[in-house]
């Protein structure tokens, strides 16, 4: 079938966009591609309807068990068939989809990286027919990038068993010397870029001097309608803030990756149905998130890279409406961007300390361990060793690099369900909006009469249209009833041990790991304070677009800096004159800036005299409230 009468019977499109075709066309033709695509290109059209014209099943490489799971569910409620295989399956039920795909029952399997380091899988891989081989995420394999995962080497092993299929590479955000890497470690046959322009020309980025982060949150919301993210780097912060602005009458919710996964569709739903207006949430928050009208990304905290910063940032704005990323400072950055460094890189003796506690937290003795998963609480490992958790994690990191461990911090366990009663009694237990949940659980899970099968709440919330909470609620009161038995999946960090335990002096960390690493980090934290900190007259979007090695071709126009410049000069006198008229309003006492008398004067003029008055001192902020300092 023509890609064009694919996308259109499964998808209702009536064409493609930006370099989809190009992209199709390139991987149907069997030629290895790296596609670059900026945040909401549509990156999952470009093997999905090529792959629906191929025979074969394409193997997908993603590191999100969650993103899986919403791909593949989202592949299923159009009519085609996908799997997926994470490690908290049972050895039965991955066997079992692989046999699946074997036999051809699926057009799509979904995996994580770290699958090819069994050998169970990989044999079975082999037999598989594939028509391709997908990597989601490519610059996870840059080893000095911002987000890589050491999984992702393993990737080229592949091409031992399908050295004639191509490999798409795909990623929305890559340096040029990024992009040389992907294709390098991906061993392509030839080199193959395919690239969209990142210039977003409906975005505008702002970034804001204030002198309290969270008035400027409260100001950009009440200047910018419409939905909106909240980016902020603490857990702690996101329930918080959440908290604040719901208390003052905006709608909000949040999210970060220790939340049980039952609350984080929960919430995501909420925030994409429109329900809630903000969603404060850590950079765990976005990946496949199918809301296009957000109309504000909000920055409370710097980002560690411009990398990170721009995918955020591009999460606003999809449909092609006007809308603002706005980045929020307090001066104080490069203080953060110091502790920051020392905590993502600890030193050596401080990691090397960590692993040694590590092994005696999880009754791993030297000489063992070799595989061996086991549960990792953080917060008790903290407060048995007196830990701060940010320079734990970082530690933890570095061994997972290093190939000591792998450490998950992902909510990928399931719940488990097993029915102890007949049908007929468990049908007369049921309160009427119970029974379609059962229904649903008996249509899905087969032997759930005689142990317990793990199922997905996610699942059954869009098949019934209950919430995550009605769910649980439903399961608390038949598992009281002793009608069944019910165990809630939970969020519980995991750490798998890759080689046998050695003692803390034998531990290295290679110069690639540690050393190059740091000051690939270092370099990354510079360009973001130099695009913050600059004051030059350079548009946003150019500079943007030159760390991503593209010349724009114009000014875009509707960022801080060009509006500024497009502002119409206005005489000193005047501006001098508001100045000393604000300076007498305030000497009879404190008030809002919307308070102040402008008769006479241009509204327009306000901010620029209040942010220059302000880096005087002349006057200060108390919350909303104007303040001069009299001297």
């Amino acid at each position: 079938m023509p890609y064009l009468s694919i996308l259109q019977k499964y998808w209702g499109y009536s064409d493609f966009r930006g370099i989809q075709r190009e992209v199709i066309e390139s991987i149907g033709a069997g030629r290895d591609t790296l596609a670059l695509m900026p945040t909401g290109g549509g990156k999952s059209i470009t093997f999905q309807v090529p792959a629906l014209a191929r025979e074969g099943v394409c193997i997908v490489f993603t590191p999100l068990i969650s993103l899986m799971k919403d791909q593949v569910e989202a592949l299923k409620r159009h009519g085609i068939k996908a799997a997926f295989i994470n490690s908290h399956m049972e050895h039965e039920e991955v066997i079992a989809v692989l046999e699946s795909c074997i036999f051809g029952a699926y057009k799509f399997l979904y995996i994580s990286p770290e699958r090819l380091s069994s050998k169970v899988f990989l044999e079975k891989l082999r037999r598989i027919k594939v028509s391709f081989i997908t990597v989601d995420e490519a610059h996870c394999i840059c080893q000095w990038g911002y987000d890589f995962r050491p999984s992702y080497l393993e990737i080229a092993r592949i091409r031992e068993f399908f050295p004639e299929k191509p490999i798409l590479a795909l990623t929305a955000t890559a340096t040029p010397k990024v992009i040389d890497d992907i294709q390098r470690e991906l061993q392509f046959h030839e080199r193959n870029v395919l690239q969209m322009s990142f210039e977003r020309k409906n975005l505008a980025y702002i970034v804001r001097r204030e002198d309290s982060i969270f008035d400027g949150i409260l100001r950009a919301l009440e200047e910018i309608p419409g939905s909106c993210i909240i980016y902020t780097r603490s857990r702690r912060k996101t329930y918080e803030l959440a908290g604040q602005l719901n208390e003052l009458g905006y709608a909000a919710t949040y999210y970060h990756a220790g939340l049980p996964g039952l609350k984080k569709s929960e919430n995501q739903e909420r925030w994409r149905r429109g329900e809630v207006r903000i969603m404060v949430a850590t950079s765990a928050f976005g990946m496949g998130i199918d809301k296009p009208d957000v109309r504000l990304v909000l920055h409370a905290d710097i980002p560690d890279s411009i990398e990170a910063y721009f995918q955020e940032a591009g999460r606003a704005g999809r449909d092609g409406v006007l809308s603002c990323a706005i980045l929020l400072t307090d001066g104080k950055e490069r203080q953060i961007a110091s502790r920051r460094l020392s905590q993502q890189f600890p030193t050596l003796d401080y990691v090397r300390s960590v692993y040694e506690f590590l092994c005696c937290f999880l009754g791993i003795a030297v000489g063992d361990g070799m595989n061996v998963t086991r549960e990792f609480n953080l917060d008790s490992f903290c407060r048995t060793y007196g830990y701060f958790p940010t320079s734990l994690v970082g530690a933890l990191d570095l061994l997972d690099k290093a190939g000591y461990i792998e450490y998950r911090d992902e909510d990928d366990a399931s719940s488990r369900l097993r029915i102890n009663v007949s049908r007929d009694e468990l049908f007369r237990a049921l309160f009427p909006s119970e029974e379609r949940l059962v229904l649903s659980v008996l249509r899905h899970y087969g032997g759930i009469f005689v142990d317990y099968v793990y199922i997905d709440e996610d699942l059954l919330m869009g098949e019934t249209g209950l919430t995550a909470d009605n769910i649980y609620q439903a399961f608390l009161r038949l598992g009281m009833l002793k009608l069944i038995s019910y165990i809630p999946r939970k969020h519980m960090p995991y750490v798998t041990f890759r080689r046998r335990r050695v003692d803390k002096e034998e531990v290295v960390i290679p110069h690639g790991v540690y050393e190059e690493r740091r000051q690939h980090y270092e370099e990354r934290a510079e360009a973001m304070l130099r695009y913050i900190e600059e004051n030059s007259d350079e548009c946003r979007s150019r500079m943007l677009l030159r760390y991503f090695g593209e010349e724009a071709e114009q000014d875009c126009g509707i960022c801080d800096v060009c509006c500024r410049k497009n502002a119409q000069p206005l005489p000193e006198d005047e501006k001098e004159a508001l100045r000393q008229h604000i300076l007498a309003q305030l000497c009879e006492g404190p008030r809002n800036a919307y308070e102040l008398d402008l008769a006479g004067f241009s509204p327009n003029l306000l901010e620029e005299v209040i942010d220059r008055m302000r880096a005087l001192g002349e006057i200060s902020f108390d919350g909303p409230l104007l303040s001069a300092k009299l001297t």
